[in-house]
Order: C-alpha cells, then structure tokens, then sequence
C-alpha cells in the first residue's frame, strides 16, 4: 500500500481522537479505523503495533501543538516583560485548549506511561525537548524565567488544563485571570 503524509495524519488525528474518548484501552487499530473512516487494517499498515502507534500519536501531538513561526517571531520583536511572558503562557493555553482532543490524548498517554515504561519513555524524550525549546526561547527572547520557573509554569498550565477539560475547580474564573496570577505568582520582579 501506498503511505502517504496526509493519510498518516488522518490515522493519527483518529488515534488521538479515539484516545481522548475512550482512554488508552479502547485504543485498538480497528478503533482508529473506523474515527478514521478508512478500511480495516489501514491503520495497522502505517503503525504495525500499539507501540509504534502510540509513538505516532506522540509525535502527531508535537505537530498539533507546536507554536506557529509567526507567533514567535512577534514575540521574538517585542521587548522583554511579564506581560509578553503571561502572552506566552496564554498562547499555550490558548493551543492546548483549541485542540481539546489532542491534549485529553496527552493526558491519557501520560497516565498509560505511569503504567508501561515504554510509554513513559515516549513521552519524556518528547516531553524533555519540548521543555528545552521552552527554555532557550525564552533565553533567546530575553523573557523572563528560568529554567526552574518554566517548570513551575508546566506543572501550572497541566493542572489548568486538567481543571478546564474535565470538572472546573471554579469555573467563574476566566483563565486569562488565572494565567495572569499565575505569572505575578511565579515570576519574580524585574
């Protein structure tokens, strides 16, 4: 058969889909197929194993949530702040929470690595270059934030993420306001 990008795509855009509805184990090749509406054993042909499918889901996510190259170069000509640091941080919110399949399939996979290393695995090398990119972003950008403090962010934004696809905590708070606190919490002055 002949593979193709596009196809790929769709398979994997099916995967995360199934994911994020059914959880890591309604995750089976015939599943993808049919979100994906393609015949049987067409997914199996792009992803020979569950492995090599969640690897594909893994590498689909980085895809679906990478920065547009226009919205860090606008941020790249602006001048250093907390302010343009919260737009960041409102940026990745903004990504995850466009795309709510997409991250429910990243937390879905995060919860199947605390259960399968091989997973876990997957999920750090992509989870650890990502987190890099953060940092030297910001570094290249002169914002504010050390690599500590960009954690701190990470573990912040996960759980505002979580709040806000499931069972919000509090739902009369926007998440502009909470993303704003959460920058005057964790970056220092100046």
């Amino acid at each position: 058969m002949a593979r193709n990008d596009d196809r790929r795509r769709l398979i994997a855009d099916a995967g995360l889909a199934v994911l994020a509805r059914e959880g890591a184990r309604g995750l089976t090749h015939r599943a993808v197929d049919d979100a994906a509406g393609v015949p049987t054993g067409t997914t199996s042909n792009y992803f020979r194993s569950r492995d090599a499918l969640i690897a594909g889901l893994v590498t689909r996510i980085g895809e679906r949530l990478m920065p547009t190259e226009a919205d860090l170069s606008r941020r790249a000509a602006q001048p250093p702040s907390r302010a343009l640091f919260a737009d960041y941080v409102r940026d990745i919110v903004r990504r995850l929470g466009e795309h709510p399949d997409v991250t429910l399939a990243l937390f879905e996979l995060r919860l199947e690595g605390a259960r399968r290393p091989e997973v876990a695995a997957m999920l750090a090398e992509w989870q650890q270059a990502g987190f890099a990119a953060d940092i030297e972003f910001n570094r290249a950008a002169g914002l504010p934030g050390d690599a500590r403090e960009i954690a701190l962010f990470h573990y912040a934004i996960d759980g505002l993420m979580l709040d806000r696809l499931t069972t919000p905590i509090d739902p009369g708070t926007t998440t502009d306001e909470v993303i704003d606190d959460l920058v005057a919490g964790l970056l220092p002055e100046g």
